[in-house]
C-alpha cells in the first residue's frame, strides 16, 4: 500500500524531479509533486511524495524530517486527507 507524505519548507528552486531523486534514497518513489502557484508557476514551497510501502514511508520521515536542503530544514510527515472547502 502506497503512503502519501507532505513535504514542507522546500527550497523554491526545487522541482518535482529533484524531490523524487532525494526521496529515492529512502526507497521506491511512486510519485513526487512540488505544488506551484497557478498564476506565476513558482513553487509554493511544499509538495507531496508517495512511497510504495509503509516501511519506506517511515524511513523517509526518519531520514528527511529536519533534513537540511539549501539552508532550509524540510518538514516531512504523513499527509492528511484534503479537506473540502466551501465554494464561493
Amino acid at each position: 500500500m502506497a503512503t502519501n507524505l507532505f513535504v514542507g519548507n522546500l527550497p523554491y528552486g526545487m522541482d518535482s524531479d529533484a524531490m523524487g531523486q532525494l526521496f529515492a534514497q529512502a526507497g521506491s518513489v511512486v510519485l513526487a509533486k512540488v505544488i506551484s502557484d497557478k498564476y506565476s508557476g513558482r513553487s509554493r514551497g511544499f509538495g507531496f511524495v508517495e512511497m510504495s510501502s509503509a516501511e519506506e514511508t517511515a524511513k523517509a520521515i526518519q531520514m528527511f524530517n529536519n533534513y537540511d536542503v539549501e539552508g532550509r530544514k524540510l518538514v516531512v510527515n504523513e499527509a492528511r486527507p484534503r479537506e473540502e472547502r466551501p465554494r464561493q
